[in-house]
């Protein structure tokens, strides 16, 4: 059965018994597809890696165990920034062991329920994103400013990382690597999308705070109209990108006159990694997940708490510590991707970075921080996001940046060396503007 990874012009198909690869790339060509810029995925991993997050998962659940002794009892004395970053330890790995669990529990149920393997693909990366979520609300407890400015450095990180990755990938003659369709199309309009919120939301808070009309502070419920558009404009980007995934599907089965026999191999191709046979054994790995996103949350909590309370960090440097680690797994991921040669993958793993903790992440941090000033703090409303220099800027710099990655995705290539540093210097710069106004 015909097989293109995603985006990776070395893959090459692989042969169903009665099918030549080559005449196969030919019929798709003729039928103005490329098969290069395909989409199918083989979900899940081998049997020999299907578990290997388990052994983080308890080492690490016992090393929290220890810890919240420790903490309780005193029974070995440890210095504060040792603790803290044990906690912070602990939390990124249980957190990046969650969403491997999640993930494989999604991906095995889409697979008994015989669902397509893009929207598998889909949802399955938006269920890996809840242990995130229970993070950042964990966070708006300890500081709503902290959990806001983490989830906005991740996505100028994540943007920064999609960029000098998608410079080291392998070009052609025109020095071009022609990305995924979906990214391109619906990708590319969800990436405008996030520059106007954010320059629309800066400007309203410049003009309020130039004009002196009152406002200090973003209100409850301006945050969370906010979140609702967010949410409203993911939802659609879904639903686009599943379209234009089942649109794809169509054309190729019509091009290459697929049988329902070859079809069903070809979604049976897609779940060969997925399998877990025992429902019992599946829902031990999804509750796993799920106690893995909140004891993760905790200690990622209790870092926070230790760094703001009793080292004295400010809430800017403590985010952006979190910011900086909390991303390593995934960016680890995407390396393992890479070097497998997936670059399909590994490049809609790094822009899915973006979109999803800017419209799925960012939303539920939003509508966290209007409970907490709602019910947790009613007596202190302007103290999680008044109009200050980094929170404006923090908005604001989304229109330049995602600005030049719109640009790429219009034209479909990767960055140039020019294209990657002048990123670099926005990103740089927001920083060094952070850091100098926290």
């Amino acid at each position: 059965m015909f097989r293109v990874t995603p985006g990776n012009p070395g893959n090459q198909p692989t042969r169903h018994p009665r099918w030549d690869p080559l005449h196969l790339s030919q019929v798709l060509q003729q039928a103005g597809i490329d098969p290069n810029r395909l989409s199918h995925f083989k979900l899940g991993w081998p049997r020999e890696q299907r578990f290997k997050w388990l052994r983080r998962f308890l080492l690490m659940g016992l090393v929290f165990v220890l810890l919240e002794l420790q903490r309780a009892s005193q029974w070995l004395p440890l210095e504060l920034w040792l603790q803290s970053l044990l906690y912070l330890l602990v939390g990124l790995v249980i957190i990046q062991a969650a969403c491997q669990a999640l993930l494989q529990a999604t991906i095995a149920i889409a697979s008994r329920l015989r669902l397509s393997h893009y929207v598998t693909a889909t949802f399955g990366e938006i269920v890996a994103t809840l242990p995130e979520i229970v993070v950042a609300v964990y966070l708006v407890l300890e500081s709503p400013l902290a959990a806001f400015v983490m989830v906005m450095m991740t996505i100028y990180n994540n943007a920064l990382v999609f960029s000098f990755y998608s410079f080291f990938l392998p070009k052609d003659k025109r020095g071009r690597f022609l990305m995924p369709k979906p990214i391109t199309d619906a990708g590319n309009q969800v990436i405008i999308a996030g520059g106007a919120l954010g320059i629309i939301c800066g400007i309203w808070m410049i003009v309020a705070k130039v004009g002196n009309h009152g406002a200090t502070y973003v209100g409850p419920f301006d945050l969370l109209g906010l979140a609702l558009a967010l949410l409203v404009v993911f939802a659609v980007y879904i639903y686009k990108l599943i379209r234009e995934y089942a649109d794809e599907e169509e054309e190729v089965e019509a091009a290459l006159n697929i049988s329902a026999e070859e079809r069903d191999y070809r979604r049976q191709e897609a779940y060969e990694y997925a399998q877990i046979s025992s429902r019992g054994v599946l829902l031990l790995v999804a509750l796993c997940g799920l106690a893995g996103a909140f004891i993760g949350g905790h200690c990622v909590a209790m870092f926070a708490d230790i760094a703001l309370t009793e080292l004295g960090l400010s809430d800017i440097v403590t985010a952006f510590l979190l910011a900086a680690f909390g991303g390593m797994s995934e960016y680890v991921l995407l390396w393992s991707s890479h070097r497998k040669g997936e670059y399909g993958i590994a490049l809609a793993n790094a822009f899915g970075g973006i979109t999803q903790v800017l419209f799925l992440l960012l939303p539920f941090t939003l509508m966290a921080i209007f409970l907490c000033q709602i019910y947790w703090m009613p007596q202190h409303r302007e103290f999680p996001l008044s109009f200050s220099i980094p929170i404006i800027l923090l908005l604001s710099f989304l229109f330049p940046v995602f600005y030049t990655l719109s640009s790429l995705l219009t034209e479909d290539h990767t960055f140039g060396i020019l294209d990657t540093t002048i990123m670099s210097v926005i990103v740089s710069l927001l920083i060094v503007l952070l850091l100098t106004h926290s």
